[in-house]
């Protein structure tokens, strides 16, 4: 009997951990389907240079799947919540993989500077604050992909909608050359912050 109560207690503290991040945070940790990570895969660049960050990366399925594609890059994965984090910490330990960091650490105080390819799976509040964060930190060329939410204001290069009864789009996002500094007028972002290239 004490051990089923031992393990009551650690499912309820484990469950709890999980809400209470979430609720911090506006955004919980819902890992992405096969078919969502194989569209992101399928939009990311064929080659890339730099740095490869992953925002919220929950249990770390994608940030594993970007690191074995991109060997040469190095791979920043940032999970707030401990509870997948810890997760993905094990399984780094289990199947160590040089090119992946994984940081429990909140993204939005962080700089994104340096990214190549930045990858998300937010609620659209965590959207709406990313970009003016992407607008300031990213180069010009960096792509940005966001499974089901939009960044607001900015037009997507390219729109897939993964196989699946229940598929969400996954939106493909390309920073030109005239977006520094601060982000644009909500009408001007429109216009410029996403166009081919």
């Amino acid at each position: 009997m004490g051990f089923e109560i031992w393990l009551l207690a650690v499912e309820l503290a484990l469950i709890a951990s999980l809400l209470l991040y979430t609720l911090l945070t506006g955004i919980s940790p819902v890992p992405s389907t096969r078919a969502a990570r194989a569209a992101i895969l399928a939009l990311a660049p064929p080659r890339l240079e730099g740095r490869i960050l992953e925002l919220g990366s929950g249990w770390g399925a994608l940030a594993f799947a970007l690191a074995r594609r991109y060997p040469h890059c190095t791979v920043d994965a940032f999970e707030f919540s401990p509870v997948p984090w810890f997760y993905a910490r094990c399984r780094l330990w289990l199947q160590p993989c040089p090119n992946l960091r994984l940081h429990r650490a909140d993204f939005r105080r962080r700089s994104l500077a340096g990214a190549s390819l930045v990858v998300c799976y937010l609620f659209p509040r965590g959207m709406a604050a990313l970009r003016e964060q992407f607008a300031r930190d990213l180069p010009a060329g960096a792509v940005v992909i966001s499974n089901t939410f939009e960044v607001p204001g900015w037009d997507a290069q390219l729109a897939r909608l993964p196989e699946g009864e229940y598929a969400d789009r996954i939106y493909r996002y390309r920073l030109p050359e005239c977006v520094r500094g601060p982000m644009p007028t909500p009408a001007a972002a429109t216009r410029i912050a996403c166009e081919p290239g």
